[in-house]
């Protein structure tokens, strides 16, 4: 949009400057047809595609709907702005003596009713389509399916991403398969530094971030390979960690766990500490079995051995508990 807005601009500029002398106004005809052919060329680019715009599952579908609407709204403003301007500019150049001049006006009931009311009742539609689409597209609620979700875990690491599916008791480095028509749901965490996990063609956007565990449910409805990306920017390996999504029918997604499965890597803490120091453009990698409490030890920090948190958090309302002292509860948030 800013690449249109500045071409039109250059023929606007054209369009105002002919009468400063012949040699200029043969600059600005070569000018305004110069621009004028850059924007014929503009629809070459409609065989460029778009993620959003394209999406392969529900939750992008609801997402690119409501884009669509939201963008809508605000062309109402926008449009009308952008051509009136245009005709402004046009109607009351200098050189148009029939145009009208009222340099004491200042007023219009009927101008100020439409510039405050279109926009506010603009607002009121995209505060309640806001408010909707805030809880229908909430990521930690479930899709509607009579499919049982596929639990997937997920752990941003530097510069890769961890998959590890502990129903099936495999692991995966950036490579992610999803049964299609079948809802997926994700635990995310990271090993450090903030990530955000984003598959366009999927939507839905959510941050990993240490010590937390964010969730996301998505469901494909179209088989294919659909990149996905870390959306956040974490350091010198941004660039290069992203990774594969394939989404299988339901005798390919099991025959992709028996591939994984007949490889020779094992996920354990050893493993796991050689894994998660920081490393660029990483290849995809299975691992056969991996360790049942692996998702649990990132999240609670204890991969090295050390107490984890949630161990630590238990340990500390024991010792309160035992003391007689004051212990921190829903009913009593403060602990006093």
């Amino acid at each position: 949009m800013s690449l249109i807005r500045g071409l039109l601009s250059r023929v606007a500029k054209a369009v105002r400057e002919p009468m400063l002398g012949n040699g200029l106004l043969r600059r600005n005809r070569m000018r305004a047809a110069s621009t004028l052919a850059l924007l014929a060329l503009m629809p070459l680019l409609a065989g460029c595609q778009v993620a959003l715009l394209d999406p392969k599952g529900p939750i992008g579908d609801d997402e690119k709907w409501l884009m669509l609407v939201a963008t809508g709204l605000m062309l109402i403003v926008v449009i009308p702005v952008i051509l009136m301007t245009l005709w402004f500019a046009w109607r009351y150049r200098a050189s148009n003596t029939a145009a009208t001049y009222r340099p004491n006006w200042e007023h219009s009931t009927r101008i100020e009713l439409v510039v405050w009311l279109v926009p506010c009742m603009i607002i009121i539609a995209l505060g309640t389509l806001t408010w909707i689409y805030s809880h229908r597209l909430d990521p930690y609620r479930p899709i509607a399916s009579s499919e049982k979700p596929l639990e997937v875990q997920v752990v941003s690491l530097d510069w890769k991403w961890l998959f590890i599916y502990p129903e099936q008791g495999v692991a995966t480095v950036n490579e992610l398969a999803m049964p299609v028509n079948r809802p997926v749901h994700f635990n995310i965490t990271s090993s450090g530094v903030m990530n955000a996990f984003f598959i366009p063609d999927l939507g839905s956007m959510i941050y990993s971030m240490a010590g937390m565990n964010t969730q996301l449910s998505l469901l494909a409805d179209e088989v294919g390979t659909y990149r996905g990306i870390s959306a956040n920017y974490s350091g010198a390996g941004f660039s290069g960690m992203h990774f594969e999504t394939k989404v299988l029918d339901a005798a390919d997604f099991d025959k992709w766990i028996e591939d994984v499965r007949s490889s020779q890597g094992k996920l354990d803490l050893a493993t796991y500490q050689q894994l998660v120091k920081p490393s660029e453009n990483n290849p995809v990698t299975f691992y056969a079995s991996v360790a049942p409490s692996m998702f649990h030890d990132i999240l609670n920090k204890c991969t090295d051995g050390s107490v984890c948190t949630d161990a630590a958090m238990n340990m500390a309302m024991a010792k309160e508990l035992g003391s007689g002292g004051p212990l921190c509860t829903p009913e009593n948030p403060k602990g006093l």
